[in-house]
């Protein structure tokens, strides 16, 4: 199986500073298959490391592609996004 793309578009308003960065990176991890994330035409990073994250200098409304292979990379795809397009900065 090929391993499955997703393109989203950053949803908190500080970008992926380090508490949301943290929180993806955590679920990434968690999902127990390889995920890089990458900033536009970037090169990618693994999805699980907080500091690989951090360093794309990812802010709102830059989109970034998730790349996932295993099983259940569909739902993990989900659920990864849904992460990333949710504001953890609002109030």
């Amino acid at each position: 199986m090929a391993p499955l793309t997703r393109t989203v578009r950053i949803g908190s308003s500080h970008g992926l500073h380090a508490r949301p960065a943290k929180l993806f990176a955590q679920a990434a991890k968690e999902a127990g298959i390889p995920i890089t994330v990458a900033k536009g035409s970037g090169e990618p990073v693994n999805a699980a490391s907080i500091l690989g994250v951090i360093s794309l200098g990812v802010d709102q409304g830059d989109y970034v592609t998730l790349t996932a292979d295993g099983d259940n990379a569909e739902s993990v795809l989900d659920s990864l996004s849904e992460l990333l397009t949710t504001d953890h900065d609002a109030a």
